[in-house]
């Protein structure tokens, strides 16, 4: 017997009867998947450990998950296969989050799926963290015994890298970016339930949370051979991968939020969710959401759709139409509230759908009873058409969301908040049974009082940047200032009337901003009429340094490599702050909103289907 076969054996016994998780990512390698899991899976058959296989696609759209779908094992005994499909693209760490919560080893590799380090290695895993006492065993690049045969462009950015990291994490090992890795399965499953990164720096915020919780790290070699496959890494790649690395730096040193971030006690039930839909009338993007609620993770869901006129029904028996007539959105929602079957009802536009975990992500609060609420972001799909998609970016951008940049965006840290949108809201229906659902004399602005209400109940509503439904938007310029001026009318009506949580600074500054501007163009006025001493003194006291700063950040935070992206961004950004300034002023000087006596709302021309 070899010094491998030894270790092998020694592998099978640490493992036991407690299993092995393999959880691999695949993303578009439709070519190779089914020859590498199979490959995978035969070397553990033979060396007899108890392993659980769980291969996820990461929505490649090549036919991958085909592939993984399609595979047979029949005849292995110490092999299974439980194959994860994410419908859409989320990123590594969506990926091997979705993969780990389907698993159910006592021990969790996680191994790239491309097969760039041979799992003929696990066995110097499973040595080195039983010979250190280690929770975690992580492949490094760098550990004496590693034969690594890879770019010099990509030595200089990795040793780069971890000049970074060392100094910002102050991880006690020489590499986090290798793609294999061992845990412990009661380290890993609370570093994943406190992560936020889904894409570059995944691993180093995976290792930084378990270290931070006391976890044990150690280093095994890994036998490495590129080729010739990997080329420079493309600038927004980098670029990316710094800001997540600074983010996990923040939160990690400044935040100290990875100690005190908020993990929800495990349920003791599946509840049943009542997916709540208000529409016009059935479009393409209804077919849409209703294809992605089909495709959730959680499958314990009934979805009510609620348009003006009778639609034809849906072949899925967990999809009911009823016809509402021609309201406004809060009494057709009150309508799936009264008719809702399930404990937890979810809140989503017809112009939103859904992430694959939209539903696993948001129903695990519910185990905690001052939770009444949870949302979380609407980001931009990646399809909408190019105005739509510069829409997005406008709401997107820092300059007009300010303070409520999460919601247009999969990021930011889990918190608490006091008002959040219905396009992507779940509620208790106790508590909407309570307070009566929502007010039906406002839209828009009454998924704000429902908040209001929420709050006042001395309940919760949680924001979790995993919840995530993709909302798409108006294209600039008419249709996005039509529905944003809607939102600064009420916002600025709210802020008198209801002010617990409408009247906040934030909401006032584009409204100074047009005093300002309109300061400017009373200057220049008199300018051209002779009156030169105004501005004189206007431009000693600096008043036109802010209008420049302005413009800077306008730039700055816009750019884009696609000029016209860049400028028509630009301009939205500016006609944004102008006509919410406007129309918030006016909203604070109404004595009623106006749909409190006029029906012009999303049943009448106003709908969501402006794409």
């Amino acid at each position: 017997m070899t010094k491998l076969d030894e270790k092998w054996v020694f592998t099978r016994e640490t493992v036991g009867t407690g299993r092995l998780s393999v959880v691999m990512p695949f993303y578009r390698l439709a070519g190779a998947a089914g020859a590498n899991l199979r490959e995978v899976a035969e070397l553990f058959e033979s060396r007899g450990v108890e392993t659980e296989l769980v291969p996820v696609d990461d929505g490649s759209g090549d036919g991958t998950d085909g592939v993984l779908g399609s595979l047979s094992f029949d005849g292995f005994r110490h092999v299974t296969v439980r194959p994860v499909i994410c419908r859409r693209n989320g990123g590594k760490g969506a990926a091997l989050r979705a993969g780990f919560e389907a698993s159910t080893g006592r021990y969790v590799m996680l191994l790239d799926g491309d097969l760039d380090i041979n799992p003929k290695q696990t066995p110097y895993f499973f040595e080195e963290m039983v010979k250190n006492g280690a929770d975690i065993v992580v492949g490094s690049k760098r550990h004496p015994r590693s034969a690594v045969q890879y770019p010099w462009h990509r030595r200089i950015m990795s040793a780069c890298y971890f000049t970074l990291v060392k100094w910002l994490a102050g991880l006690p090992i020489t590499d986090t970016q290798t793609g294999m890795k061992l845990f412990k399965r009661e380290v890993l499953g609370p570093a994943l339930d406190r992560m936020l990164v889904k894409t570059y720096a995944f691993d180093l915020e995976l290792l930084s949370i378990a270290a931070s919780r006391g976890a044990k790290i150690a280093e095994a070699p890994v036998v490495i051979k590129f080729g010739g496959k990997f080329g420079a890494l493309k600038p927004r790649t980098v670029w990316q991968m710094a800001k997540d690395t600074l983010a996990v730096f923040y939160r990690l040193r400044i935040l100290k939020y990875y100690a005190k971030c908020l993990v929800p006690a495990k349920l003791d039930h599946q509840p049943l969710v009542s997916i709540v839909i208000a529409c016009p009338r059935r479009s393409w993007m209804l077919d849409e959401c209703l294809e992605a609620v089909k495709a959730q993770s959680y499958e314990k869901w009934e979805a009510i759709v609620l348009p003006d006129g009778a639609e034809e029904g849906d072949a899925d028996g967990r999809v009911r139409f009823i016809e509402t007539g021609k309201v406004r959105p809060a009494e057709k929602r009150n309508t799936g509230i009264r008719e809702a079957k399930g404990e937890i009802i979810a809140f989503i536009d017809d112009d939103a759908y859904p992430d694959a975990h939209w539903l696993e992500y948001a129903v695990k609060y519910f185990g905690e009873r001052d939770i009444g609420a949870v949302g979380g972001p609407g980001v931009t799909p990646p399809g909408d058409k190019s105005l739509a998609r510069i829409g997005g970016r406008v709401y997107d951008n820092w300059l007009v969301s300010g303070n409520y940049h999460y919601r247009y965006r999969a990021g930011g840290v889990r918190m608490d908040v006091d008002d959040y949108p219905s396009c992507n809201l779940f509620v208790r229906k106790d508590l909407l049974d309570k307070i009566g659902g929502y007010r039906t004399d406002f839209w828009p602005g009454e998924d704000t009082l429902l908040c209001k209400d929420i709050v006042d109940n001395w309940k919760r509503i949680i924001y979790d940047p995993w919840v995530v439904v993709y909302h798409h938007r108006r294209p600039l310029f008419l249709p996005h200032l039509r529905q944003l001026g809607r939102y600064a009318f009420h916002r600025g009506y709210f802020c008198k009337r209801f002010p617990s949580n409408s009247l906040r600074l934030s909401y006032f500054v584009p409204t100074l901003f047009d005093i300002y501007l309109f300061v400017l163009a009373v200057v220049g006025a008199l300018n051209l009429t002779g009156v030169d001493f105004l501005r004189v003194t206007f431009h000693r006291w600096g008043g036109y340094l802010p209008f420049w700063i302005y413009l800077a950040l306008v730039t700055v935070t816009t750019f884009s490599l696609k000029p016209h992206y860049w400028v028509l961004t630009a301009l939205g950004v500016v006609a944004s702050h102008v006509w919410y300034g406007v129309r918030f002023i006016q909203g604070l000087c109404a004595k009623k909103a106006p749909c409190e006596y006029i029906g012009k709302d999303h049943a009448h021309g106003e709908g969501v289907n402006l794409v």
